[in-house]
């Protein structure tokens, strides 16, 4: 199955207040590898200014963004791009809450929370009581964040798709099936139960092999420690 990781980058931290979507970002993968597939733009958010705080965090003036496509005229295509496909969010309530109100704005049914993974509740079940943004699960998994100087929303969500592998821990992972609709809750279920099965082979020594291991053993180890008989099978 195929699933999406996505992020967003807004014009401010409420929809109560108009704040809008200026960058979105998603990156395609099937059983969480990458298959080229990326779905992202710039905004427009058509008159709402970028607030200081949010300017700190993703650099995108309104001078800047004054110049790229409002969500109108990529909506139909990012609808298109998601769909039938699970979607997984770092601290989802916080982009759902911003596509949604994008997304009535235009007239638009909301995105079905069924088909969400919320890697934030993941992360806090997997690590109750640590620090559990992108940024501490990167640094807890060794990934590397030397370009991630300011916020991006691409970038960001393969950073996403890194820890999120190391943080369910597979790194081959075939981790939906077709028809599903686990939520958050289940997928963290079937990817605990997951186990990994070996196969081991017995190699018999002939006995010459045990007579070449047993004088090696006499001439090379101390008295006090080899009193014992020959090894034999």
């Amino acid at each position: 199955m195929h699933e999406i990781f996505l992020d967003t980058e807004t014009t401010g931290l409420s929809t109560e207040h108009k704040d809008r979507i200026v960058e979105i970002a998603c990156i395609e993968t099937k059983n969480l590898m990458p298959t080229k597939n990326v779905f992202y733009y710039l905004i427009n958010p058509e008159g709402k200014k970028v607030s200081p705080d949010a300017f700190k965090v993703h650099g995108y003036s309104d001078e800047f963004l004054k110049d790229q496509k409002p969500f109108k005229e990529i909506c139909d295509e990012f609808l298109r791009f998601i769909e039938g496909k699970k979607i997984i969010i770092h601290n989802a309530k916080f982009d759902l809450g911003f596509l949604n109100y994008e997304l009535g704005l235009l007239g638009k049914q909301n995105i079905d929370p069924n088909v969400v993974i919320d890697s934030l509740e993941v992360a806090r079940t997997k690590f109750p009581g640590s620090p559990n943004s992108l940024d501490a699960l990167c640094k807890r998994f060794g990934i590397d964040l030397s370009k991630r100087t300011k916020h991006n929303a691409l970038l960001d969500c393969e950073l996403l798709r890194e820890a999120y592998i190391n943080m369910i821990g597979q790194k081959e992972p075939q981790l939906f099936s077709e028809g599903s609709s686990n939520n958050t809750q289940e997928f963290q279920k079937s990817a605990s139960n997951q186990k990994t099965e070996y196969c081991k082979q017995i190699v018999k020594p002939t006995p010459a092999e045990l007579e070449q291991f047993n004088n090696f053993l006499k001439q090379n180890l101390k008295k006090n420690f080899y009193k014992r008989k020959n090894i034999s099978v």
